[in-house]
């Protein structure tokens, strides 16, 4: 049955449009994507299917081209429309993090370094970069590393840190097994980095570690 044969109440784009897009599902919200079905599916059945053989919204969202436009009713065009679906967002809650003071709102700041690094095969290390007010001026990632780790130079993050004015800055990096339990590398690591940027009179606000559910921030563990 096509979904135009559905009651009002119940058809993907109608219901966000009554009750807003959180009260979809996850193959709800990619049926309004792919806007149409197959033969013999309908948006939301291919929807549910392309959901089951990628095992979730994140593995689709984070599949690359090959991959993605191997799958029965996607391809390249939709590839396309998905990333720069995704790249508006990054960039919406950036715009957002900039107008506002980042230390209050730390939920916006977690998922906003989520969406960056989180789909990252690599270890990837990176600063946000604050004035004065705590108000972001930019983020910018530094250090790209293997699958474990990440050569951090400290001389480098003081570099970028003058070259910004920042006042203050919050560290992050992900991990990308999904595990976000801080090593004692990492512990060390932040220690070095607090000392160095200290001597020019930069804060380290706190370090955020991106895996899979809620970053981990070592200043709220106590780690810092």
């Amino acid at each position: 049955m096509s979904i135009r044969d559905w009651p009002v109440a119940e058809r993907p784009r109608e219901k966000l449009l009554e009750r807003g897009a959180a009260s979809l599902s996850d193959a709800e919200l990619l049926a309004i994507f792919l806007r149409t079905g197959v033969t013999g599916r309908s948006a939301v059945d291919l929807s549910r299917h392309l959901l089951t053989r990628f095992g979730g919204l994140r593995a689709l969202l984070d599949a690359n081209l090959a991959t993605f436009s191997g799958e029965l009713g996607l391809g390249p065009a939709k590839y396309a429309q998905l990333q720069a679906v995704m790249e508006m967002s990054r960039r919406h809650m950036a715009e957002s993090l900039k107008r506002d003071c980042a230390m209050e709102n730390p939920l916006q700041v977690r998922n906003y370094l989520k969406a960056l690094l989180r789909h990252e095969p690599h270890e990837v290390f990176g600063c946000l970069f604050l004035d004065n007010k705590n108000r972001v001026l930019t983020f910018e990632v530094l250090f790209y590393g293997s699958i474990n780790s990440a050569q951090v130079y400290p001389r480098q993050v003081v570099k970028r840190a003058l070259a910004h004015n920042a006042a203050s800055l919050i560290l992050c990096h992900n991990h990308p097994s999904g595990v976000t339990d801080a090593s004692q590398a990492d512990i060390d690591l932040t220690q070095r980095l607090k000392a160095a940027l200290a001597m020019v009179d930069v804060s380290v606000l706190d370090h955020l570690i991106i895996g899979d559910g809620d970053p981990l921030s070592m200043a709220e563990c106590g780690l810092m």
